[in-house]
């Protein structure tokens, strides 16, 4: 998803988050619950490479919002069964109101989870893959928008190598968003109770958070 483009904002909780969480709704939820967690699982991630990609171009709210029905669309994001999906499957998709309804992208989709699949032929798996290039863990949060990159050396690496296995729509950008949903990087900003603290423990937050 987009990243924080300004110092953490204190809402009417007394809590400080990342701008683009600050606010009510599924924003919060997910920025207090989800974003820069660590994420294991060869499904979830496959889900995240999913929904990152639908993203491009989008505001994440967008697809925050359809993940149910993209969740419904896509077996759960089952790469075993989304991997079965032919021509039929594609043209309802396409008429699936409930996601987004881009064909190269549900395209990519499907051939994603062929692709997830056919690791195994090369004795991978796309948990350990993907976290090979998560970067050492910063001493510091960002401070603001001028900290957090849109790309990264290691991001631009683990494009090559899912392009070389197969993956589609998996740019840099996309694989940079998807490191920091899925806590390979923490890029919540300095006074986001989510951040991490120099000494590496969380910032004072939210309770039960």
């Amino acid at each position: 998803m987009t990243s924080p483009v300004s110092a953490a904002v204190v809402g009417p909780d007394g809590v400080g988050r990342c701008p683009w969480g600050a606010g009510d709704g599924l924003l919060a939820d997910y920025h207090d619950t989800e974003w820069g967690r660590e994420l294991r699982g060869r499904d979830a991630l496959y889900e995240r490479i999913s929904l990152e990609a639908f993203q491009s171009g989008l505001s994440w709210l967008v697809v925050l919002r359809k993940r149910p029905a993209f969740r419904a669309a896509f077996a759960d994001f089952d790469p075993e069964a989304v991997a079965r999906f032919g021509d039929d499957d594609v043209e309802r998709l396409l008429a699936d109101a409930g996601i987004v309804r881009n064909r190269a992208k549900i395209e990519a989709t499907i051939a994603n989870a062929r692709a997830v699949l056919g690791l195994a032929e090369r004795g991978e798996d796309l948990d350990t893959l993907l976290w090979s290039f998560a970067p050492p863990a910063r001493e510091a949060p960002p401070v603001g928008f001028e900290d957090v990159p849109a790309t990264t050396p290691e991001s631009t690496a683990m494009a090559k190598a899912l392009r070389a296995r197969g993956f589609r729509f998996v740019g840099p950008t996309t694989c940079y968003a998807m490191m920091q949903a899925t806590g390979m990087v923490d890029d919540h900003v300095a006074g986001c109770f989510r951040a991490v603290t120099p000494s590496g423990a969380p910032a004072a937050g939210r309770a039960g958070a």
